[in-house]
Protein backbone atom coordinates (compact mmCIF):
# COMPACT_ATOMS: atom_id res chain seq x y z
CA UNK A 1 0.00 0.00 0.00
CA UNK A 2 1.21 3.72 -1.25
CA UNK A 3 2.04 6.57 1.13
CA UNK A 4 -0.97 8.41 -0.37
CA UNK A 5 -2.96 5.62 0.06
CA UNK A 6 -2.27 5.16 3.86
CA UNK A 7 -3.15 9.17 4.16
CA UNK A 8 -6.33 8.59 1.99
CA UNK A 9 -7.63 5.69 4.81
CA UNK A 10 -6.60 7.78 7.55
CA UNK A 11 -8.36 10.95 6.49
CA UNK A 12 -11.08 8.98 5.63
CA UNK A 13 -11.35 6.97 8.64
CA UNK A 14 -11.29 9.87 10.65
CA UNK A 15 -14.55 11.41 8.58
CA UNK A 16 -15.95 8.33 9.01
CA UNK A 17 -15.28 8.18 12.82
CA UNK A 18 -16.66 11.68 13.63
CA UNK A 19 -19.83 11.25 10.88
CA UNK A 20 -20.38 7.96 12.31
CA UNK A 21 -20.87 8.50 15.94
CA UNK A 22 -22.90 11.34 15.19
CA UNK A 23 -25.42 9.80 13.01
CA UNK A 24 -24.16 6.39 12.17
CA UNK A 25 -22.90 6.95 8.59
CA UNK A 26 -19.47 5.88 9.06
CA UNK A 27 -19.42 3.77 5.97
CA UNK A 28 -20.20 6.31 3.56
CA UNK A 29 -16.95 7.79 4.04
CA UNK A 30 -14.78 4.71 4.66
CA UNK A 31 -16.15 2.06 2.57
CA UNK A 32 -15.37 4.09 -0.69
CA UNK A 33 -12.58 4.96 0.13
CA UNK A 34 -11.60 1.22 0.20
CA UNK A 35 -13.17 0.81 -3.00
CA UNK A 36 -10.83 3.61 -4.21
CA UNK A 37 -7.72 1.98 -3.48
CA UNK A 38 -8.62 -1.10 -5.25
CA UNK A 39 -10.03 -3.55 -2.94
CA UNK A 40 -12.94 -5.74 -4.38
CA UNK A 41 -16.40 -4.82 -2.59
CA UNK A 42 -16.62 -8.12 -0.34
CA UNK A 43 -12.88 -7.55 0.72
CA UNK A 44 -13.89 -3.54 0.85
CA UNK A 45 -16.86 -4.18 3.02
CA UNK A 46 -14.93 -6.48 5.96
CA UNK A 47 -12.20 -4.73 5.95
CA UNK A 48 -14.72 -1.85 6.35
CA UNK A 49 -16.32 -3.98 9.49
CA UNK A 50 -13.37 -4.37 11.19
CA UNK A 51 -12.06 -1.06 10.76
CA UNK A 52 -14.82 0.32 12.18
CA UNK A 53 -14.59 -1.57 15.48
CA UNK A 54 -12.31 1.60 16.41
CA UNK A 55 -15.23 3.63 15.79
CA UNK A 56 -16.96 2.04 18.02
CA UNK A 57 -14.30 2.16 20.89
CA UNK A 58 -14.08 6.31 20.46
CA UNK A 59 -17.77 6.89 20.40
CA UNK A 60 -18.48 4.53 23.15
CA UNK A 61 -16.08 6.69 25.24
CA UNK A 62 -16.94 10.00 24.30
CA UNK A 63 -20.81 8.80 25.06
CA UNK A 64 -19.95 7.93 28.65
CA UNK A 65 -22.03 11.12 30.30
CA UNK A 66 -25.23 10.26 27.95
CA UNK A 67 -24.68 6.53 29.12
CA UNK A 68 -25.17 7.54 33.00
CA UNK A 69 -27.99 5.81 33.76
CA UNK A 70 -28.69 3.16 30.82
CA UNK A 71 -27.15 0.16 32.13
CA UNK A 72 -30.58 -1.53 32.16
CA UNK A 73 -31.78 -0.61 28.61
CA UNK A 74 -28.75 -1.28 27.36
CA UNK A 75 -28.29 -4.96 28.66
CA UNK A 76 -31.45 -5.79 27.58
CA UNK A 77 -30.41 -4.95 23.84
CA UNK A 78 -27.14 -6.63 23.96
CA UNK A 79 -28.32 -9.84 23.12
CA UNK A 80 -29.85 -8.32 19.93
CA UNK A 81 -27.29 -6.43 19.00
CA UNK A 82 -24.55 -9.50 18.92
CA UNK A 83 -27.12 -11.76 17.52
CA UNK A 84 -28.01 -9.39 14.27
CA UNK A 85 -24.13 -8.32 14.36
CA UNK A 86 -23.86 -12.35 13.69
CA UNK A 87 -26.01 -13.40 11.54
CA UNK A 88 -25.85 -10.11 9.19
CA UNK A 89 -21.77 -11.64 9.22
CA UNK A 90 -22.68 -14.77 8.18
CA UNK A 91 -25.26 -13.66 5.50
CA UNK A 92 -22.47 -11.77 3.98
CA UNK A 93 -20.14 -14.53 3.86
CA UNK A 94 -22.62 -16.97 2.47
CA UNK A 95 -23.63 -15.27 -0.82
CA UNK A 96 -21.93 -15.35 -3.61
CA UNK A 97 -19.47 -12.13 -4.35
CA UNK A 98 -21.23 -11.36 -7.30
CA UNK A 99 -24.44 -11.11 -5.16
CA UNK A 100 -23.12 -8.50 -2.85
CA UNK A 101 -21.69 -6.56 -5.69
CA UNK A 102 -24.73 -6.05 -7.54
CA UNK A 103 -26.69 -5.38 -4.08
CA UNK A 104 -24.17 -2.06 -3.16
CA UNK A 105 -25.59 0.43 -4.89
CA UNK A 106 -28.92 -0.33 -4.22
CA UNK A 107 -27.96 -0.50 -0.72
CA UNK A 108 -26.09 2.91 -0.44
CA UNK A 109 -29.33 4.32 -2.54
CA UNK A 110 -31.67 2.96 0.47
CA UNK A 111 -29.33 4.30 3.01
CA UNK A 112 -28.44 7.33 1.63
CA UNK A 113 -32.49 7.94 1.69
CA UNK A 114 -33.01 6.77 4.88
CA UNK A 115 -30.49 9.48 6.01
CA UNK A 116 -31.91 12.30 3.75
CA UNK A 117 -34.99 11.87 5.46
CA UNK A 118 -36.28 13.60 8.77
CA UNK A 119 -36.46 12.35 12.19
CA UNK A 120 -39.78 11.96 14.23
CA UNK A 121 -40.36 14.62 16.48
CA UNK A 122 -43.63 13.09 17.84
CA UNK A 123 -44.32 12.25 21.49
CA UNK A 124 -42.43 9.21 22.84
CA UNK A 125 -44.79 6.27 23.81
CA UNK A 126 -44.66 5.15 27.32
CA UNK A 127 -42.59 2.12 27.62
CA UNK A 128 -44.83 -1.88 27.28
CA UNK A 129 -43.87 -4.85 27.61
CA UNK A 130 -45.43 -5.33 23.84
CA UNK A 131 -43.04 -2.00 22.55
CA UNK A 132 -40.09 -3.39 24.37
CA UNK A 133 -40.56 -6.50 22.54
CA UNK A 134 -41.28 -4.84 19.16
CA UNK A 135 -38.16 -2.22 20.20
CA UNK A 136 -35.69 -5.53 20.55
CA UNK A 137 -36.95 -7.41 16.95
CA UNK A 138 -36.21 -3.94 15.46
CA UNK A 139 -32.88 -3.61 16.96
CA UNK A 140 -32.14 -7.38 15.69
CA UNK A 141 -33.45 -6.93 12.29
CA UNK A 142 -31.13 -3.91 12.18
CA UNK A 143 -27.76 -5.23 13.29
CA UNK A 144 -28.22 -7.99 10.91
CA UNK A 145 -28.30 -5.10 7.87
CA UNK A 146 -24.93 -3.73 10.24
CA UNK A 147 -23.40 -6.80 10.26
CA UNK A 148 -24.47 -7.73 6.29
CA UNK A 149 -23.61 -3.97 5.10
CA UNK A 150 -23.56 -1.47 7.67
CA UNK A 151 -24.46 1.66 6.36
CA UNK A 152 -26.86 3.69 7.53
CA UNK A 153 -27.63 1.25 10.27
CA UNK A 154 -26.93 3.90 12.87
CA UNK A 155 -29.54 6.10 10.96
CA UNK A 156 -32.14 3.33 11.84
CA UNK A 157 -30.96 3.14 15.52
CA UNK A 158 -31.17 6.54 16.05
CA UNK A 159 -34.40 6.91 14.39
CA UNK A 160 -35.54 4.31 16.83
CA UNK A 161 -33.94 5.28 19.94
CA UNK A 162 -35.16 8.60 19.32
CA UNK A 163 -39.20 7.69 19.05
CA UNK A 164 -38.91 4.36 21.64
CA UNK A 165 -37.64 6.21 25.32
CA UNK A 166 -34.66 8.17 24.76
CA UNK A 167 -35.09 11.60 26.30
CA UNK A 168 -32.53 13.60 23.76
CA UNK A 169 -30.83 13.37 20.60
CA UNK A 170 -27.49 13.00 22.67
CA UNK A 171 -28.71 10.42 24.49
CA UNK A 172 -30.37 8.51 21.65
CA UNK A 173 -27.01 8.91 19.85
CA UNK A 174 -24.84 7.16 23.01
CA UNK A 175 -27.09 4.24 23.30
CA UNK A 176 -26.79 4.04 19.41
CA UNK A 177 -23.00 3.99 19.38
CA UNK A 178 -23.09 0.93 22.30
CA UNK A 179 -25.85 -1.01 20.19
CA UNK A 180 -23.87 -0.87 16.79
CA UNK A 181 -20.55 -0.68 18.10
CA UNK A 182 -21.47 -4.76 19.51
CA UNK A 183 -22.69 -5.72 16.43
CA UNK A 184 -19.92 -4.43 14.42
CA UNK A 185 -17.47 -5.95 16.98
CA UNK A 186 -19.08 -9.61 16.83
CA UNK A 187 -19.43 -9.47 12.98
CA UNK A 188 -15.62 -8.22 12.82
CA UNK A 189 -14.87 -11.36 14.70
CA UNK A 190 -16.51 -13.36 12.37
CA UNK A 191 -14.80 -11.71 9.06
CA UNK A 192 -10.93 -12.16 11.07
CA UNK A 193 -11.80 -15.89 11.33
CA UNK A 194 -13.28 -16.31 7.80
CA UNK A 195 -12.80 -13.22 5.49
CA UNK A 196 -9.78 -11.43 3.53
CA UNK A 197 -9.37 -8.53 5.42
CA UNK A 198 -6.98 -6.95 4.29
CA UNK A 199 -4.95 -5.66 7.85
CA UNK A 200 -2.50 -2.81 6.31
CA UNK A 201 -6.06 -0.84 5.32
CA UNK A 202 -7.35 -1.69 9.17
CA UNK A 203 -4.23 -0.26 10.41
CA UNK A 204 -4.45 3.09 8.40
CA UNK A 205 -7.76 3.33 8.57
CA UNK A 206 -8.71 2.23 12.72
CA UNK A 207 -6.50 5.18 13.94
CA UNK A 208 -8.47 8.03 11.85
CA UNK A 209 -11.74 5.86 13.01
CA UNK A 210 -10.98 6.24 16.53
CA UNK A 211 -9.78 10.17 16.37
CA UNK A 212 -12.85 10.83 14.69
CA UNK A 213 -15.18 8.76 16.69
CA UNK A 214 -14.05 10.28 20.34
CA UNK A 215 -15.01 13.95 18.87
CA UNK A 216 -18.02 12.79 17.48
CA UNK A 217 -20.23 12.45 20.58
CA UNK A 218 -18.81 16.01 21.57
CA UNK A 219 -19.90 17.56 18.38
CA UNK A 220 -23.36 16.18 19.08
CA UNK A 221 -23.61 18.32 22.36
CA UNK A 222 -23.32 21.48 20.54
CA UNK A 223 -24.23 21.54 17.07
CA UNK A 224 -26.67 20.60 14.68
CA UNK A 225 -26.55 17.32 12.79
CA UNK A 226 -29.50 18.27 9.91
CA UNK A 227 -26.88 20.27 7.28
CA UNK A 228 -23.87 17.41 7.64
CA UNK A 229 -26.95 14.61 7.43
CA UNK A 230 -28.17 15.86 4.25
CA UNK A 231 -24.85 16.37 2.57
CA UNK A 232 -23.29 13.44 3.13
CA UNK A 233 -27.08 12.03 1.88
CA UNK A 234 -26.48 13.67 -1.25
CA UNK A 235 -22.48 12.29 -1.24
CA UNK A 236 -24.53 9.17 -1.01
CA UNK A 237 -26.83 8.86 -3.59
CA UNK A 238 -24.05 10.28 -5.78
CA UNK A 239 -21.88 7.37 -5.11
CA UNK A 240 -24.87 4.82 -5.41
CA UNK A 241 -25.61 5.93 -9.10
CA UNK A 242 -22.09 5.76 -9.97
CA UNK A 243 -21.41 2.31 -8.46
CA UNK A 244 -24.76 1.28 -10.42
CA UNK A 245 -23.82 2.84 -13.46
CA UNK A 246 -20.98 1.09 -13.68
CA UNK A 247 -22.42 -2.38 -12.24
CA UNK A 248 -25.28 -2.59 -14.24
CA UNK A 249 -24.12 -0.61 -17.44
Amino acid sequence: MTWWEMVLLFVAGIGGGLIGSIAGLASLSTYPALLLIGLPPVSANVTNTVSLVFNGVGSVAGSLPELAGQRGRLLRLMPMAVLGGAAGAWLLLSIPAEGFENAVPLLLMVASVAIALPRGKGPVAEPTRARGAAQAVAVALICVYGGFFGAAAGVLLLALFLRTGAESLAEANAIKNVVLGVANAVAAVGFVIFAPVYWPAVGAMGVGCLIGARLGPVVVRRAPATPLRLGIAIAGIALAVKLGYDTYL
